[in-house]
């Protein structure tokens, strides 16, 4: 949409030599946040529901489960579902995994995530051009500087859920790694005094519920899809796909071929228990080998500069001195 001459010198000596581009890309953006709460708004179509009720579309038993399915979601989103989740089944499988290690199972998470990047890109952009318009515009500033105070903060507020959710991802299998370890003997305890697997699953949950949260809630999530009749090498798979650590990978390797050769879940447990207290104690001599260099970094930075400021500055006082008095 071109703009009327009479404007363009107004927006020049007001908002500097990029204002009509400026302008034209404020009212886009408002333009998109108009029509995005219109999208939100709409309500659903009336022929839809009457299609829902022609006789012969769906089996008896269908609808009853549909409907129940359908409260559960947001329909709000499943009007956007192109747009607001990877059409690629295997990107979406990607993203909706990191979502659960990151701890986020809903069923509309990668809707959520990327609603949220959109939401965030366009506001951050709002600020960024309110930002130019009211400390940068009129003064003398380039065309990358400009796009810098313009782009700058709306790719901040897009990268921002995408950052979120790797630091709470990596923080959340930290803290899985670290518990793991104490689970297992916890569960070798129960196993060995008597109770299932499954008892000890649910008796560890407990357990651990206050010092390692995410390691609990996994347990917690084994012990009702267990309890739900589903087989134990299944649901033993998906936690570790869930956590995303090695350590519990393995593990569930292990209790799957304990359970298909019939060796004793207890001495499988024993072993690898061993080997969790090893590799942690390995873990802790390494970050203690580690100290070392570090504290040498900090310790020459710190140190070495006023070491070579007291020895030598009198010299080259002295040295000034010599060439003040030759000349």
């Amino acid at each position: 949409m071109p703009l009327p001459p009479a404007i363009i010198p107004l927006l020049i000596d007001s908002l500097g030599p990029f204002g009509p581009v400026i302008a034209l890309g404020g009212f886009g953006v408002l333009l998109m946040l108009v029509t995005l709460g219109f999208m939100l708004q709409q309500k659903p179509d009336p022929l839809d529901k009457l299609k829902q009720y022609q006789p012969g579309a769906q089996a008896a038993a269908g609808p009853r489960k549909d409907t129940l399915r359908a409260k559960r979601q947001n329909k709000k989103l499943d009007k956007y579902a192109t747009f607001l989740e990877p059409q690629d089944s295997k990107q979406l499988s990607e993203m909706r995994l990191k979502l659960m290690q990151a701890g986020y199972r809903h069923r509309d998470a990668v809707r959520y995530f990327h609603a949220a990047q959109l939401g965030l890109a366009l506001g951050f952009l709002a600020l960024g051009i309110l930002y130019f318009l009211l400390f940068k515009a009129g003064g003398e500033t380039d065309i990358k500087t400009s796009i810098a105070y313009i782009l700058g903060p709306g790719l901040v507020g897009y990268m921002m859920p995408k950052y979120w959710v790797t630091k709470r991802q990596q923080k959340r299998q930290e803290e899985i790694q670290d518990g793991f370890p104490d689970s297992l003997d916890m569960m070798l305890v129960c196993v060995e005094a008597g109770q299932s697997m499954d008892q000890a699953i649910i008796r560890v949950a407990k357990e651990i519920r206050s010092s390692y949260p995410a390691l609990s809630e996994e347990y917690e999530i084994v012990a009702l899809q267990m309890k739900a009749g589903r087989d134990k090498p299944s649901v033993l798979s998906e936690m570790g796909d869930r956590c995303g650590v090695q350590d519990i990978s393995s593990f569930v390797t292990t209790l799957i071929q304990s359970q298909t050769f019939g060796t004793p879940v207890g001495d499988a447990l024993r072993v690898y228990a061993g080997e969790m207290r090893d590799k942690r104690v390995m873990r802790a001599e390494e970050k203690a080998n580690k100290l070392p260099t570090q504290m040498t970094l900090v310790t020459m930075t710190l140190t070495v500069p006023p070491l070579l400021i007291i020895l030598v500055g009198p010299s080259m006082l002295d040295i000034m001195k010599l060439f003040t008095m030759g000349k």
